[in-house]
């Protein structure tokens, strides 16, 4: 389909690096792809540590039905970066999403958005040159809109997607307005840090005088399980992700889109993420049978405080000689489980993350908390939930928030989001 205002696809697509040679947009402080084959080295390792990997691996932006980073094993680190639109035209959104798209493609295939050193004397590189050598560490980049992209400035609102809305207050919320959030979204997830970082930062500096970077959040060993993938650890110490969505048919059931405006439905999702800081220092003071009671999980290895083995359903209803619930009904597990709320379900993609030391002398640490599902109240209800009532509210506070639809993979030769302007 055309572009609309006369916008030929040559405009759109003709190269990543084209007009790229600005300085670096600023970051902010701080710091999961199409789907990989069964034999791929990102299978679980037998000891239940941490995945093998091949550095070498790439995935096909062009992936299908859905974005690549959703579905897939989740990589090791992810640089997770928001923007505000200071765009005054839908064009110019159109057109940037367009040169987003051919470099992303670019990036996941272990290119170079463009010369890193061009032979004219004074000329600016296209790429900055630091993944230069590094291989595509099976990166994957995935693009969300927040819902501002369709009040009055755009002429967008009539396309805005049915359930995108800001998420209401929630229970415990301690947002910081500088960690909320966000016009697009850029979800950068690699086997090798300084690949991610590479593929956001360059992207960032491709859209100055269209974007200013709202919020950043460098993850690194991945707090949730995926398909495949053996199950990891939060900074808490505790297996996180063991009941994660894991099956093609729950996919299709709970995250993936399929009745949505036109340019969302086919493979779109809703992304919520979420910055909890933890008190980590203060939850490393308490004994560990009480850490055991909040999270219901045993530490070692990660069973249900009803059970033996880590994928062991947990027994709700079972009691102990005290007559007292074995698993706590304030715990987390207790009131996360899709069993404790009508069925509802999200597929959960962390991170941990750490921004050195605190205003006290502390450890600021936490998760980046990010899930996809096609329905964001499924969120609100499960955080309403957790907010009002979970004991591990104690330990942690909800500090960043944001919200975005994640439209679906483009088809080859096409770009992110196109329907939207068709």
């Amino acid at each position: 389909m055309a572009p609309q205002n006369g916008l030929s696809r040559r405009r759109l697509l003709g190269g990543a690096g084209a007009g790229v040679a600005v300085g670096a947009a600023g970051f902010g402080a701080g710091f999961g792809v199409g789907r990989l084959s069964d034999d791929s080295t990102a299978a679980a390792s037998p000891t239940g540590g941490l995945d093998a990997v091949d550095l070498g691996q790439s995935i096909d932006f062009y992936t299908g039905a859905h974005q690549a980073g959703i579905d897939t094993p989740q990589q090791r680190y992810c640089v997770f970066m928001t923007f505000d639109l200071t765009a005054s035209t839908s064009q110019e959104l159109q057109v940037l999403l367009a040169r987003w798209s051919a470099a992303i493609a670019q990036c996941m295939a272990g290119e170079p958005v463009g010369s890193v050193a061009p032979d004219r004397v004074g000329a600016v590189a296209a790429d900055t040159g630091e993944a230069l050598d590094l291989g595509p560490a099976s990166l994957t980049v995935t693009v969300g809109l927040g819902p501002r992209v369709f009040d009055e400035r755009f002429g967008l609102a009539g396309k805005k997607p049915k359930l995108l809305a800001d998420l209401p207050a929630l229970p415990s919320d301690q947002l910081r307005t500088e960690l909320t959030g966000g016009d697009l979204s850029l979800q950068a997830c690699a086997d090798d840090p300084q690949v991610a970082y590479h593929a956001v930062r360059d992207l960032a500096r491709m859209g100055r005088g269209v974007v200013n970077t709202r919020w950043v959040v460098l993850g690194f060993g991945r707090a949730s399980a995926g398909p495949g993938q053996s199950t990891p650890r939060n900074l808490m110490g505790f297996k996180d992700g063991t009941r994660n969505i894991k099956e093609a048919a729950d996919l299709d059931e709970f995250v993936w889109v399929d009745d949505d405006v036109h340019w969302m439905t086919g493979g779109g999702t809703y992304q919520v993420t979420r910055k909890i800081r933890m008190d980590i220092e203060i939850w490393d003071s308490d004994d560990v049978a009480d850490q055991q009671r909040i999270f219901a999980r045993f530490k070692q290895d990660g069973a249900p405080l009803t059970g033996k083995d880590e994928f062991d359903t947990p027994d709700f209803s079972a009691t102990g000689p005290d007559g007292q619930p074995v698993i706590d009904p304030t715990s987390h597990v207790a009131l996360a489980a899709h069993e404790n709320n009508r069925g509802i379900r999200i597929f959960r993609r962390g991170y941990n993350f750490t921004d050195g030391i605190n205003e006290v002398g502390q450890l600021d640490a936490g998760l980046l908390f990010v899930a996809y599902m096609n329905d964001p109240d499924h969120f609100i209800q499960l955080q309403t939930r957790l907010g009002r009532s979970d004991a591990l509210n104690e330990y942690i506070a909800h500090i960043g928030s944001g919200i975005f639809a994640v439209p679906p993979a483009p088809e080859k030769g096409g770009y992110l989001a196109q329907g939207l302007f068709a």
